[in-house]
């Protein structure tokens, strides 16, 4: 399941990216269910880094995370091109899954969702109380994702790829919202999972003319982005993270990369204990919850504070979905 090219007036032909207008469009569905999340500089945080810090807090969606936004979109134009629609399926380690749930639900959909052994029993639960039905299937997300592309054969189920132009259009909402309410930012932090918020981010900052650097960031025990990026090609690499498993994919998207590879000023790699310190810190400096993925841009942002001292900077909190004992652990050092 691969990026998909819908011909489509909302995207710009040279870049692949949504159009101004078509985020807008975006937009206006999307704060049916999703109001605008805010954007806070935080003086303890804006201390503890050393300079001015803007944090987007996604964490505050109806689903604890961003990618609800491109859920929306995704399956708002599907159900308008098959209004018979059958149902869909997905692969996730959370926050997409749910994103799928909480649209299929309010439009009366079937949804099933793959994802690995192991996966975040929270997450899990989340999806099920949406009225997903939950597969489990193989060791990490790739593995997920292959298997749920066999059983949309099989079940005859539309299948959900983790990049799609709707769901780029959709997610690209919160960085619209985040680009637009801000300050003039030097630099923004954007994890990289699969790829669809950092999409988002270029398409922000390209419809809106600005000069903002995007730094991305990966997990360092699962940097498939980072030396895609550095090689400029695709090279997959086994996944171990611990922590951030909303980073924690092995093969890179074809377009996604095109899209870092043109739009990032770099990629920034931070291991597990980086990830907890920021995780902590965001926690003290103002009492957010981050799940691993959320609290990577913060890592890094960390990892150069010294490089970003006067400088005014944006860091993504994309999610707040961390089981309960994982976050004891971390809060207590023990991560």
């Amino acid at each position: 399941m691969k990026h998909q090219d819908v011909p489509h007036t909302s995207t710009d032909l040279a870049s692949g990216l949504p159009t101004l207008d078509a985020m807008r469009d975006a937009a206006g569905l999307v704060h049916q269910a999703v109001p605008p999340t805010p954007q806070y500089a935080w003086p303890l945080l804006c201390e503890r880094v050393g300079t001015e810090v803007w944090v987007k807090h996604e964490n505050h969606t109806p689903t604890g995370a961003f990618k609800v936004r491109g859920g929306l979109v995704l399956l708002d134009q599907l159900k308008h091109e098959q209004p018979d629609l059958p149902g869909v399926i997905s692969a996730t380690k959370g926050n997409h899954g749910q994103s799928i749930g909480f649209a299929a639900k309010r439009l009366g959909l079937k949804a099933v969702i793959v994802v690995p052994h192991g996966n975040s029993v929270e997450k899990s639960n989340a999806m099920r109380a949406l009225g997903v039905e939950l597969i489990e299937h193989g060791e990490d997300f790739q593995a997920a994702l292959e298997h749920a592309g066999v059983l949309s054969q099989q079940r005859g189920l539309v299948p959900i790829p983790p990049i799609h132009d709707a769901l780029i259009r959709g997610v690209a909402t919160y960085s619209l919202e985040f680009l637009s309410g801000t300050p003039p930012l030097d630099t923004v932090y954007v994890p990289i999972g699969m790829g669809s918020g950092f999409c988002a981010m270029a398409a922000a900052r390209q419809a809106l003319n600005l000069t903002t650097k995007i730094v991305g960031v990966v997990s360092d025990h699962a940097p498939t982005y980072a030396l895609s990026f550095e090689q400029n090609k695709p090279v997959p690499h086994p996944v171990s993270t611990k922590l951030a498993d909303g980073l924690a994919c092995r093969q890179v998207d074809d377009f996604a990369l095109s899209i870092v590879t043109q739009h990032a000023e770099r990629i920034i790699r931070v291991t597990d204990d980086e990830v907890a310190e920021a995780m902590r810190c965001y926690f003290t400096a103002t009492h957010n919850v981050a799940e691993g993925a959320g609290a990577a841009p913060l890592a890094a942002l960390l990892k150069e504070k010294d490089a970003m001292a006067g400088k005014r900077v944006g860091v993504v909190l994309t999610g707040g979905n961390v089981d309960a004992d994982q976050f004891v652990k971390v809060l207590a050092g023990q991560i």
